[in-house]
This record gives structure tokens, sequence and C-alpha cells, in this order.
């Protein structure tokens, strides 16, 4: 059997233990790659780990600079440098701005702002050493446009589509890429989340709160954690040396 075309690549994922992650680790380590997924939730990584040879759980917070610091090493030290590094650890909440503190919006900040930059520049020594990477953010449809009720949500997603660019531009020609995955309303958990709380704040059903997001993707269905684990896939074979500095929607149209 073939060993793949990622055989001898290391991946780091974040929040790699469900949902979006959790499908792109399964697709890397399809083709060979040894992935690391990382999160909170201990048991939600190794019950993961379990189910797919090639995948290795590494319990770490993204928004504790020393605990991803530490697990980033961990994961270097026993399967060799990352070339594949994808920060998807992220937080999606509304909340109108006269109705957050700085607590609260700081704290989205830290995961999914500054959690992806911490876990780049982590992974970026291994990448610069080997003369080839892939940085592949997890985005959002919301980094490209506002997102009506999460204004914190989407500077967030705003702000990790600049610093996507800025270091496609930095590093030109090195043989490291760095893209953005934008998806829609994706069918994973955050959705059902955020029904329960679309309903309780509008006063719908949960059907008619679910019917929103549904209709906000062009296509008026949700997208799967496949169809974006196959976007990641195609930026990190061979043939996409490039793409770079881009945002890739998967809204099922033009946004």
């Amino acid at each position: 059997m073939p060993e793949g075309k990622l055989a001898g690549r290391h991946a780091l994922i974040t929040g790699g233990g469900t949902g979006i992650g959790l499908a792109i680790a399964r697709a890397l380590a399809a083709e060979g790659a040894e992935v690391t997924i990382t999160g909170r939730r201990a048991a939600v990584l190794e019950e993961a780990a379990a189910t797919t040879p090639g995948l290795h759980p590494l319990a770490m917070d993204v928004a504790d600079e020393d605990s991803l610091r530490r697990g980033t090493e961990a994961a270097i030290a026993a399967r060799g440098p990352v070339t594949l590094c994808i920060p998807n650890a992220g937080i999606a909440e509304g909340k109108a701005i006269q109705k957050m503190d700085l607590a609260w919006w700081r704290h989205m900040m830290a995961i999914n702002l500054d959690g992806a930059m911490l876990t780049v520049q982590a992974c970026l020594p291994g990448m610069q050493q080997a003369g080839w990477g892939r940085v592949i953010f997890v985005a959002s449809i919301a980094g490209i446009r506002g997102l009506r009720g999460a204004p914190a949500y989407t500077a967030s997603k705003h702000g990790m589509i600049g610093l996507m660019r800025g270091l496609s531009e930095d590093f030109l020609g090195t043989g490291l890429t760095f893209n953005a995955l934008c998806p829609g309303y994706v069918d994973t958990d955050i959705v059902t989340r955020n029904t329960d709380s679309i309903a309780t704040r509008a006063g719908i059903s949960q059907d008619q709160a679910r019917d929103i997001m549904v209709k906000t993707n062009r296509h008026r269905r949700l997208i799967t954690s496949e169809e974006v684990a196959s976007a990641a896939m195609w930026l990190c074979l061979p043939g996409s040396d490039s793409i770079n500095g881009q945002c890739i929607e998967i809204a099922g149209g033009k946004m």
C-alpha cells in the first residue's frame, strides 16, 4: 500500500479533536502525515486519536502562551519539525457591542487571533529549516464580510486574515505559503450552540434559528467539515506552491 503523498510530514492542528479540525486531521493522516491534534479536553482528543491511525493527541490551551509553547515543543520532539501548521482553534459567539465588556472581547481575541499567531510562531523555525511549509488558517466568511450580531468574532477573523496576508508577503519565495479557509456555516457543534443562542435572543423556534444560518450560505445548505478538509488537503499537496496569500471562500457561492 502506498505511503501517501504526505508521508514524512508532521502536521499540527489546533482544535483538532472535533469538527473541521478533526476532519482535516483525518484527511492528512489518510495521506500519510503524522498529525498532532491539540485542544483543551484530553479525553476528546484521545477518543479521536483512537479511531484514526496517525493522529496524536496533545492537550494544550492556545490562549495560554506557556501551554502552547510547551505543547508544540513536545510535539516537535516526538515527531519532528511541523511543516503543516493549521491554526483552527476558535470560538464563535455573538454579542452586541453594547453588551460586551473588555474581558469578553479580549477572551475572543486571545483564542481566535493571539492563539493563531502564537501557533504559527512556534512552528515557523522547523519550516524555515526545511525550506518548505504550509500554514492554513481556518478563518470564516466573517473574515471577509461583517457578520451581523458578532462584531468581536468578525474582528478576530479579519485580524486572522490580515496576519495571513502579512506573513505571505514576508516569506515570498522561501517555500512557505500562507492561506486562509473562509467557510460559511458548517454543520458542527458550533452551529448547534448558535441555534440555541439565536432562538433565545430572537424569540423564535430552533428550526427557524437554524434556517437563518442555512440561508446565509449561498447554496442554502450547511457545509460539511469534509468539504473544508478537502480544501485544506489541496493546499498541502504537490502543485499548490503558487497558491499563497489567498482567502478561499467555502460558502456555496460568492459572498
